[in-house]
């Protein structure tokens, strides 16, 4: 089996996000998962076991002092050396704001190509072929990149496969100090976690509200069907301007990609800007008291009513199922 070199974006802290389960999945379908991380010490064992838990065959981790201090680099001095070491028949990144960067410093280094955002992967006659919804999920493409190395960043969440437990073999490398003009960290300011709910990007479930619900104060409906369907919150744009919710919880072209396994939209009329965000969803539930609204184009299941009146009801039957 060819190797599949994975990005793995450690956390400052230490921790394995949850884009990691996709991306390992993803690589086990096409190869031998070769996980590369990037840390200032040594790898935690918990983070061996986690990453063996997801399906890493190998590890391939990366130790500089700048991991932590200098932006970007590390990540892609690492994957150059896990490149050189592994030969592997492609590279996987999460498509996030550092996935992206260092898919792209890659190719130039190594002369690959990228696919960007993709939903889906698979071999077709020994060839790496990617899956892509494109113009505001209007369109699903093919693609391949022949005679060069795949780059690929997968939008998270969108592959809810999960990849064979393995018991990882470690191999460490120190990499040389970076040379040059470097973009240095002075500091983190971490965002405050709700542990209560699942994070945006990677949910299985998103319920999510849009101008609709009309105020900040009505837009707790949106929460609490949340909490009930223990899923994440999100947002079109129009109720993000509006000030009901913050800039980080919205869905769409300009905010955040997510390809749950339910999405639920509630007041939300389905622009097209918010629908290139969430189309990709398995099953997409829409309430809108405009039977015209363009989100019941792609509605699984479309209500036509008052989200005032549906909600709550939806809200007491899952109390009573639980």
């Amino acid at each position: 089996m060819p190797n599949i070199v994975v990005l793995i974006e450690l956390t400052h802290t230490g921790h394995v996000p949850a884009s990691a389960r996709g991306l390992l999945a993803v690589a086990a379908r096409l190869g031998t998962p070769v996980a590369v991380t990037v840390s200032a010490g040594a790898l935690d064992p918990v983070t061996i076991a986690v990453l063996g838990g997801l399906g890493a065959a190998r590890i391939h981790a990366a130790q500089t002092e700048a991991a932590h201090t200098v932006l970007g680099t590390p990540m892609v001095d690492a994957l150059a050396d896990a490149v050189a070491a592994h030969a592997p028949s492609a590279v996987l990144a999460a498509a996030s704001v550092d996935g992206r960067e260092a898919a792209g410093r890659l190719a130039v280094r190594t002369g690959g190509g990228v696919l960007a955002d993709v939903v889906d992967a698979s071999l077709a006659d020994g060839r790496i072929v990617t899956e892509h919804s494109v113009f505001g999920g209007s369109y699903t493409v093919h693609a391949t990149v022949p005679d060069v190395l795949p780059i690929i960043t997968v939008r998270s969440g969108a592959v809810d496969d999960q990849a064979p437990a393995a018991t990882p073999e470690v191999t460490t490398v120190q990499l040389a100090p970076a040379t040059g003009s470097q973009t240095t960290i002075d500091s983190y300011a971490d965002a405050p976690e709700n542990l209560s709910r699942p994070e945006l990007r990677g949910a299985a479930t998103v319920v999510s509200g849009g101008r609709g619900l009309g105020s900040e104060e009505n837009f707790v409906l949106v929460e609490q069907l949340a909490d009930a369907l223990g899923a994440a919150v999100g947002a079109s744009r129009a109720a993000v301007d509006a000030g009901f919710i913050s800039q980080t919880a919205q869905v769409g072209q300009t905010g955040v990609s997510v390809s749950p396994q339910l999405y639920v939209a509630l007041g939300i009329s389905g622009a097209i800007q918010h629908r290139a965000g969430m189309q990709t969803a398995k099953t997409i539930v829409a309430i809108n008291q405009d039977e015209d609204a363009p989100i019941f184009e792609i509605a699984d299941l479309g209500i036509v009513g008052d989200v005032f009146t549906v909600v709550p009801q939806v809200i007491e039957l899952l109390k009573n199922r639980s």
